[in-house]
C-alpha cells in the first residue's frame, strides 16, 4: 500500500482502502508514532511480515519519556513486532534537549535502546563526536569510543577533550577515561579520569579585572563551589588599589526539615571609605575605617504545611557599604530591615508573630518587640448573605530614628488595635455589583514615653474610629469576531469596560493623628493610596474621611498566535473629597495608567498624574519598547516629576515631621529625565549594549554605559564602560572585563542587554 502520509495501528487487523490517509497509531505495549514522507515518493508496509519499508526521505514522530521526538532519514526499515527501526542516510534523532546525527542508526521504540557508528550528538551543555555509541533506557546509560567532548556549540570548537571511552547518564553525569584537553590541535593537559555532574552547578574560578575612579585598579575574584545538593556557595577575594583588600563568603544551604536559606559575610579593610560620591559620604562617621563589613542571613522553615518561620538578618558597618560595593542590592533595597516572623494559616484566619529590632542605628526603625497580628479573611457568616473580615494586632513598639536624624526623638508605647467589618455584597439587575460595608476600629495606647514631650502620656489613651461606605461596579463587554487588521496584528476584538465608585465615610476620630505616637504612619508616595479598610493600614494616621473614589478600567483584547493578548489596557482613577482636611484640595490628582501593544513586539506605556484643581501636570512617565527579534531591542522613555521647593513640600505635608526632616537645601524633588536602552547583536560573535540617562532640567548626563560582548567559541567575554555624574565631587568612571566559559557562564551574550541598572559591580 502506498501513501504519502500514514499513521499505523499495530497489529493491523484489516486491509485499509487506498484512500485512507491516517489511522490512529497504537503499538501494543509501545509508543504512538506518525510517519511522514518529506519528498514526493512512496513507502510500503507488509501485513504478513509486519515490516514498513521507507524508500524516500521521511520523518517519524513519537513520544519518548513524555516528550515528542522524531527521526529523519533517507531510508529505513521498521519492524512492527519488535518496535525496532533501522535507518540510514543523513540521520537525525532529536528530542527537546538532545540531538544525534549519524549515517546509520538502530533505535528501538519500546526499550529506547540505540546503536550507531560515527555520530555527532548534543545535550546541553556538552556536544560529542565519536564512534560506536550504545545505550538503552533500562540502564539509562550511553557509551561511546574515540569521542571528542566540548562545550562549544559550533562545528570548529576551540577547547575540546579527546577521550578513549566516554560514558553518559543523560542529565546526570559524564565520565571520560584517558582524556586529553586540546586548544585547537594543541594538547594542553591529560586527565586519566574526568567526571562531570550535569545535574549540579560546576565549581569554577572567576576573575573580573577593571578600573573605577572610586576604587582605582581592581580585581574581583571568586570561586563558586558545590559540596552537595544541599550546600553550595561562592568565595570572594577582591583587591582595589585605592581601597585595599576585601573578602567574603556566600552560602546557600538546605537543612531538610530544619529549613533552608542563604548566608553571606563580606569584610573590608577600607583605606579610603570617604571616596563615595556626595556630601553625605564625606560627613559620615568612618572612625572604624579598618572594619567595614556586610552581613546577611535569610532562613525559612516550614514547621508544618500551614506553619512557617522566617529569619532575616541584615547588618552593615555603615549606611554606605552596600552603595559602595553592592550597588545592585542597594538599588533594590537602600535600607534593609532585620526581623523574625512566625506565621500560621487556616482556611479563613491567619496569625503571625513579628519581632523587628533596630540592628543598625543609622537606619530609622520602628521596633516591634513583638507584634502579634490576627487576620480574618473575608468570609460568609453562616447561611446569611452577610460577610465578615477583621484585622487585629497587639504589640510593644519603639520608634528609633537614625543617628543622623537630629530633629527626631525616640518614643515607645504598647498598642492594641482591632478592626471589625461587615459587608453585604449584592448583585442587582444581573449586572450591578453593590457592596455596602460598615466597620469599627478600637485602638488602645499604653503609657507613652520618650524624648518628645508632646507624646508623653503617663496614663495611656484610647481611640475609636467608625467607618462605612458602599462600593459599586459593573462589567460590560462587546465582541467583534470578524475585526481584523494586518497593520495592528488584530484577529477579532473584545472590549471590556469596568466602571467603579467606592464611597468611604470616616467621621473625625476622638484622637487626631498628631496626638498619637506614629508607628504605622502614612508614608509619602507618588501613587494612589487605598481609601478603604483594611487595605489602608496606616493605623496611627487615620483621620476623618468623606471621599468617593471614581475609576474606570478599559481593556481591548485580540488573538495573536492563537492566544489572547491585550491590545490596550487603560485605567483612570481619582478621589472626589466631599470634605477636605488640611493641605487637601477638593479633587485628588487624576491617575492614568495606559499600556498599548500595537504589535506583539511593540509596547507603549504611559503613567500620568494630573492636578485638575490647578491644572498642572504633576507626573508623567512614558516608555516605548521595541523587541522585534533576538537581534536587537530598544527602549526609550521620559520621566517627569514637577519640581517643588522645600517650602512647598512642607506646606503640602504639614503633619509629617519624618518627611520634612529629610528636606534640606540639597533636596531634589523634580525630574525631567530621558533614558534609552539599546541592545544590538551584530552577528553570531559580537553584541553591543548602550544605556543613557539624561536629566533635562539641568542638562546633566547622569549616566552613560556601553558594553561590547564577544563570543569566543567556547567562552564569552564582555567589556563594559560606565560614566556617572553625581553633581557633587568627581564623576564616577568605571571599566571592567567579564570572561566566562559557555558551560559555566557568569554572564551570557546579551543577558543584561535591556537593564537600566547595569551590573558592573555586585
Amino acid at each position: 500500500m502506498h501513501s504519502r502520509w500514514a499513521c499505523f495501528v499495530l497489529p493491523l487487523l484489516v486491509a485499509w482502502p487506498s484512500d485512507v490517509r491516517a489511522v490512529d497509531p497504537v503499538l501494543p505495549g509501545g509508543p504512538v508514532w506518525e510517519i511522514e514522507s518529506l519528498e514526493p515518493g512512496e513507502f510500503d508496509y507488509n501485513l504478513d511480515e509486519g515490516l514498513v519499508i521507507l524508500n524516500d526521505r521521511f520523518r517519524i514522530t513519537f513520544e519518548e519519556q513524555g516528550e515528542r521526538a522524531f527521526i529523519i532519514a533517507d531510508r529505513g526499515r521498521l519492524d512492527q513486532a519488535t518496535g525496532e527501526i533501522f535507518v540510514e542516510g543523513s540521520v537525525t534523532l532529536q528530542n527537546q534537549d538532545r540531538v544525534v546525527t549519524a549515517e546509520r542508526l538502530v533505535y528501538n521504540f519500546q526499550t529506547r535502546a540505540m546503536q550507531t557508528n560515527n555520530f555527532r550528538a548534543g545535550q546541553a551543555p556538552f556536544f560529542i563526536e565519536g564512534t560506536n555509541i550504545k545505550g538503552d533506557a533500562t540502564s539509562n546509560r550511553y557509551s561511546a569510543d574515540g569521542a571528542w567532548l566540548t562545550t562549544d556549540d559550533r562545528s570548529d570548537p576551540v577547547l575540546r577533550i579527546r577521550t578513549r571511552h566516554l560514558s553518559i547518564v543523560p542529565g546526570k553525569v559524564v565520565e571520560a577515561r584517558g582524556a586529553t584537553l586540546y586548544a585547537g590541535k594543541v594538547p594542553l593537559f591529560y586527565f586519566p579520569y574526568y567526571r562531570r555532574r550535569l545535574d549540579q552547578p560546576p565549581s569554577q574560578w572567576s576573575l573580573t579585572p577593571g578600573y573605577r575612579s572610586r576604587y582605582g585598579l581592581f580585581f574581583e575574584g571568586s570561586y563558586n563551589w558545590h559540596l552537595s545538593e544541599r550546600l553550595d556557595g561562592e568565595v570572594h577575594l577582591d583587591y582595589r588599589a585605592r581601597r585595599g583588600w576585601a573578602g567574603g563568603l556566600d552560602a546557600d544551604y538546605d537543612l531538610g526539615q530544619a529549613g533552608s536559606g542563604e548566608a553571606s559575610v563580606y569584610l573590608l579593610d577600607d583605606r579610603d571609605p570617604t571616596a563615595g560620591a556626595g556630601r553625605r559620604s564625606r560627613d559620615a562617621d568612618f572612625s572604624d575605617r579598618n572594619n567595614r563589613h556586610r552581613l546577611s542571613l535569610y532562613h525559612s522553615v516550614n514547621i508544618q504545611p500551614s506553619l512557617t518561620a522566617k529569619l532575616v538578618l541584615q547588618d552593615q558597618s555603615d549606611a554606605f557599604v552596600n552603595r559602595d560595593f553592592f550597588e545592585s542590592q542597594f538599588r533594590r533595597n537602600p535600607q534593609p530591615a532585620s526581623y523574625v516572623e512566625l506565621a500560621k494559616h487556616w482556611r479563613n484566619f491567619s496569625v503571625s508573630l513579628l519581632v523587628q529590632p533596630q540592628v543598625d542605628d543609622f537606619y530609622q526603625t520602628v521596633e516591634r518587640l513583638p507584634e502579634i497580628r490576627l487576620s480574618g479573611l473575608r468570609q460568609r457568616l453562616g447561611v446569611t448573605p452577610v460577610f465578615y473580615e477583621s484585622e487585629s494586632s497587639v504589640g510593644y513598639f519603639e520608634f528609633r530614628p537614625a543617628t543622623t536624624e537630629l530633629g527626631l526623638h525616640n518614643y515607645e508605647a504598647f498598642r492594641a488595635d482591632t478592626h471589625q467589618q461587615l459587608l453585604l455584597p449584592r448583585t442587582y439587575l444581573g449586572w450591578l455589583n453593590v457592596t455596602p460595608h460598615a466597620g469599627v476600629r478600637l485602638t488602645h495606647y499604653g503609657a507613652t514615653s520618650g524624648g518628645d514631650p508632646a507624646l508623653d502620656q503617663a496614663g495611656g489613651m484610647d481611640r475609636s474610629v467608625f467607618n462605612t461606605g458602599v462600593e459599586l461596579s459593573f462589567k460590560a463587554s462587546s465582541t467583534w469576531a470578524n475585526a481584523s487588521s494586518g497593520l495592528l496584528d488584530v484577529d477579532g476584538l473584545r472590549h471590556i469596560v469596568q466602571p467603579l465608585a467606592n464611597y468611604i465615610y470616616v467621621p473625625e476620630p476622638d484622637r487626631r493623628p498628631w496626638e498619637l505616637p506614629q508607628f504605622d504612619r502614612e508614608l509619602q508616595t507618588l501613587r494612589l493610596r487605598p481609601v478603604d479598610f483594611p487595605d489602608y493600614n496606616s493605623i496611627d494616621s487615620i483621620d476623618s474621611r468623606n471621599v468617593v473614589r471614581l475609576g474606570i478600567r478599559n481593556r481591548l483584547q485580540t488573538k495573536r498566535n492563537g492566544q489572547l493578548d491585550d491590545l490596550l489596557n487603560w485605567e483612570l482613577f481619582t478621589d472626589w473629597r466631599l470634605e477636605t482636611n488640611g493641605g487637601e484640595a477638593r479633587f485628588n490628582d487624576i491617575y492614568s495608567d495606559l499600556e498599548v501593544k500595537p504589535r506583539s513586539w511593540l509596547l507603549l506605556g504611559s503613567e500620568v498624574r494630573f492636578d485638575p484643581n490647578d491644572r498642572l501636570l504633576n507626573e508623567a512617565n512614558h516608555t516605548i519598547s521595541l523587541l522585534p527579534n533576538d537581534r536587537w531591542s530598544w527602549t526609550v522613555g521620559h520621566r517627569y516629576l514637577r519640581d517643588l521647593s522645600p517650602d512647598e513640600l512642607r506646606e503640602r505635608y504639614p503633619y509629617d515631621p519624618f518627611f520634612s526632616q529629610q528636606i534640606d537645601t540639597d533636596w531634589r524633588w523634580g525630574n525631567d529625565l530621558l533614558f534609552s536602552r539599546v541592545y544590538y547583536r551584530l552577528n553570531e560573535e559580537w553584541g553591543f549594549r548602550m544605556i543613557h540617562q539624561f536629566e533635562a532640567s539641568d542638562g546633566t548626563m547622569e549616566e552613560q554605559s556601553y558594553g561590547v560582548f564577544r563570543d569566543f567559541s567556547s567562552a564569552t567575554a564582555g567589556l563594559r564602560f560606565r560614566l556617572r555624574n553625581h553633581r557633587s565631587g568627581k564623576n564616577d568612571f568605571s571599566v571592567n572585563l567579564v570572561f566566562s566559559l559557555k558551560a559555566m557562564p557568569s554572564k551570557g551574550l546579551g543577558d543584561d542587554s535591556n537593564r537600566l541598572e547595569t551590573r558592573l559591580f555586585r
